[in-house]
């Protein structure tokens, strides 16, 4: 027979125990007291800016690739076998320094001929010079007639005329026998061989080499149209100030980051717009003594220099990313008069870094005296949080801390001050 039914009776305690867990779960689901945070939350503690005007320093930056001031391929000049290669790969080398040897033998032979050629050519230079002076006074007593002596004269000058084409072909051939020798024309860091000892190499075709003048070196980079449009509108409108003559305060970042300690200027900027890019392209001259930039590196360039005048600037941590683009949260009332958090979308422009601070420029969204929320973002869960306004955490003013003494530095942005 199987054992009868007997109903469940909790425990006091375990009946006492779940009442409180149900209450705490309303408490937590804001059915508590009315007018508390958003959700059941506590209001967020936040800090805000006034926004102010002021004028503050622009820069941009642009990736670029370093690249020699003086790029030069080195070429043979004549035909011939590479008999031997002077120098190490990848190294320094200076102006007129020995590179290759082609074999020169071939040429040396050609210049013995053209020398027995020139001395062949004087002697009938002085062979028709003595003709004409023989036949001079004859023709004067007329014991001879005159165009035998016409003659003389003329194969003088015809011989004197082959002296000089045999004289022009020897320099030639000298000259040819001189590239054999191929040396650096710049001063910079050589490139690997192309050809190796034993190659037949061609008159002015063969690519030997390349030597790359990296002293100074130049980072060369493009600015879109779309960004010169803007900065030229800028400049007409009276907000932007540029430095004269394209004097910016050139500065280098490598690819890990680092800054090249050394500046530079720009030294060429192209009026037209190149038309496979759409963008305009600008050349940065970089002192290099030491060689530490090598040509080919990926490099960021940043120029500096520029004012921007009237400007409103909000702190980068400020600037929030939503689905209709960038905006920043400023406080203002909901329907029952409390302080809430409302989003302003904004267009912004360059960043900046003023103060120690890194700024981001708003072009729209934003006048003077607007505030904006700076600090306690994270707390803000969503447009219409209901927040409490003060000052930042070890400002005077905060709990804990003396009140400052004397006012705000003019032109700086200044916490707004506590609501009651």
């Amino acid at each position: 027979m199987p054992p009868a039914h007997v109903p469940f009776a909790p425990h006091p305690l375990a009946r006492a125990a779940v009442g409180l867990l149900v209450a705490a779960v309303l408490a937590a689901c804001g059915q508590g007291q009315p007018g508390g945070g958003h959700g059941g939350f506590p209001p967020a503690q936040v800090t805000t800016l006034a926004v102010v005007p002021r004028t503050l320093p622009v820069s941009w930056e642009y990736v670029g690739q370093t690249a020699g001031s003086k790029d030069v391929e080195v070429r043979a000049r004549v035909t011939g076998i590479l008999e031997r290669k002077l120098y190490a790969e990848g190294m320094p080398v200076r102006a007129g320094q020995p590179l290759f040897t082609i074999d020169p033998k071939p040429l040396e032979a050609q210049a013995a001929a053209a020398q027995a050629e020139v001395a062949r050519a004087e002697a009938q230079v002085a062979q028709a010079e003595r003709e004409a002076t023989r036949l001079k006074p004859l023709a004067e007593r007329r014991a001879v007639g005159q165009k035998e002596a016409d003659d003389a004269v003329s194969a003088a000058e015809l011989a004197r005329a082959a002296l000089k084409v045999a004289q022009a072909r020897a320099s030639e051939v000298a000259l040819n026998l001189g590239y054999t020798r191929v040396a650096a024309p710049v001063s910079g860091l050589s490139s690997r061989a192309m050809k190796s000892e034993g190659s037949l190499v061609t008159a002015n075709e063969t690519l030997l080499t390349v030597i790359s003048q990296v002293d100074p070196i130049w980072v060369p980079f493009n600015i879109s149209e779309n960004d010169q449009l803007a900065i030229d509108r800028a400049v007409a409108a009276g907000r932007l100030e540029l430095p004269k003559d394209n004097g910016y305060e050139v500065t280098i970042r490598l690819a890990d980051g680092s800054t090249f300690p050394r500046g530079g200027r720009i030294n060429f900027a192209d009026t037209r717009v190149n038309p496979a890019t759409g963008s305009y392209e600008m050349r940065a001259e970089i002192p290099n003594r030491d060689h530490a930039l090598k040509p080919g590196q990926f490099a960021r360039v940043q120029l500096k220099g520029a004012l921007r005048r009237d400007a409103i600037a909000v702190p980068q941590v400020a600037v929030l990313d939503g689905p209709q683009g960038k905006y920043v949260y400023v406080p203002g009332k909901d329907k029952d008069g409390r302080d809430v958090a409302l989003p302003r979308p904004v267009t912004l422009g360059p960043w900046v870094d003023a103060d120690g601070a890194n700024l981001w420029i708003v072009e729209t969204g934003l006048a003077a005296g607007d505030q904006v929320i700076v600090d306690g973002l994270a707390r803000i869960l969503a447009p219409g949080t209901p927040i409490v306004l003060g000052p930042p955490p070890g400002a005077p003013g905060a709990p804990g801390v003396p009140p400052a003494q004397g006012g705000a530095k003019d032109g700086a942005a200044s916490p707004a001050p506590a609501k009651s």
